[in-house]
């Protein structure tokens, strides 16, 4: 437990007080948000420096690193990969964001090559993470899938890192959806990670390599995870206070994409890969009404919403952006307890 707080606090710390560092040096540089002339009136953001997501990957690198060493304990290698899986998409997401202020143009890298570096990062993850037995021969992920626990036969190699590569995709697409208002997810990702420290604190105590009995859980490497969730979120709370509305910085694709992967990182390596759809609701539904508008314009000519993502609707709905981030939070913390819940008694 002295692990977690210490890198957490760290983390913290390092993003709270280095971040205005950091617009101070995006803002010299030019490095500034570009505004879509086709969505709400933004149009006061622009210039607003954005790549802020770098803070945080930094942050929690740095808190992970001085925790560990401060304490004496052993980096695990669950706990290195959740974080190279971050750091490796957030890179994907740095070269979005520099295409973008580069070509001082909304648009980053295409699509196709954006879902190629998600492939590549999350293939070599998955890769990495059926090897590394530890002395009861279990591996930082299985190839079962997974809800509150391991179910099922195994799925094979080769299926399990298709699989791998569809959760990565598709959750640091949905917190990239998601990162369309000031502080929206940020709040949302911080509110996952302290659920995914709770869970990985849990596991830690009902360890079946110590206590075997029906409830407990063969984890890799629980307490580790709990370090990478807590050291994460205490980097996003520290970035918060310069990304609440009105926004000082952005995250950007640096950002999102890193806390996307970071979050299904930990549902991969704690065995709760379907319960991320639950605890990462709000992400969900996000990424749905992007579903909907699209394939009922396509399927109708109508749109179901004024516009997509579902921020967006309420704002053209004539909600305030403030409103708006705290009500999403709300959902999103419902979400969290109900995830919680069920992994508990469970």
């Amino acid at each position: 437990m002295k692990t977690v707080l210490l890198s957490a606090a760290v983390s913290l710390f390092l993003a709270l007080f280095g971040t205005p560092f950091a617009i101070k040096a995006f803002s010299r540089r030019g490095l500034g948000q570009e505004i879509r002339s086709d969505g709400p009136a933004h149009m006061s953001k622009r210039g607003t420096p954005t790549m802020g997501g770098a803070v945080i990957i930094m942050a929690s690198l740095a808190g992970y690193l001085v925790g560990h060493l401060a304490t004496g304990d052993a980096m695990s290698p669950s706990g290195l990969l959740v974080l190279f899986l971050m750091t490796g998409l957030g890179l994907v997401g740095f070269a979005d964001d520099f295409i973008k202020l580069y070509m001082q143009r909304s648009l980053g890298l295409r699509a196709g090559a954006k879902l190629a570096g998600q492939a590549i990062v999350g293939g070599i993850f998955a890769l990495l993470a059926i090897r590394f037995p530890d002395g009861y021969d279990i591996t930082p992920a299985s190839t079962h899938l997974s809800f509150i626990a391991n179910f099922g036969p195994p799925i094979g190699a080769v299926f399990f890192i298709v699989w791998v590569i569809l959760m990565v995709a598709g959750t640091s697409n949905a917190v990239n959806l998601t990162d369309g208002l000031d502080g929206l997810a940020t709040g949302a990702a911080i509110l996952a990670l302290a659920a995914y420290m709770i869970i990985g604190i849990w596991q830690l105590r009902n360890d079946c390599t110590v206590y075997l009995a029906p409830a407990c859980y063969d984890v890799r490497d629980p307490q580790d995870l709990a370090i990478v969730a807590a050291t994460v979120m205490g980097a996003c709370i520290g970035f918060l206070w310069w990304n609440a509305p009105p926004a000082k910085i952005f995250m950007g694709d640096t950002g999102s994409l890193a806390l996307g992967g970071a979050l299904a990182g930990l549902a991969i390596t704690t065995q709760t890969e379907l319960l991320l759809f639950l605890l990462g609701g709000l992400f969900v539904l996000i990424t749905l009404s992007v579903v909907i508008q699209v394939g009922s314009f396509k399927l109708t000519g109508k749109r179901v919403f004024r516009m997509a993502p579902l921020q967006h609707h309420f704002e053209l709905s004539g909600w305030a952006e403030t409103t708006i981030v705290v009500r999403f939070w709300i959902v999103a913390g419902i979400c969290v307890a109900l995830g919680l819940g069920i992994f508990y008694v469970g």
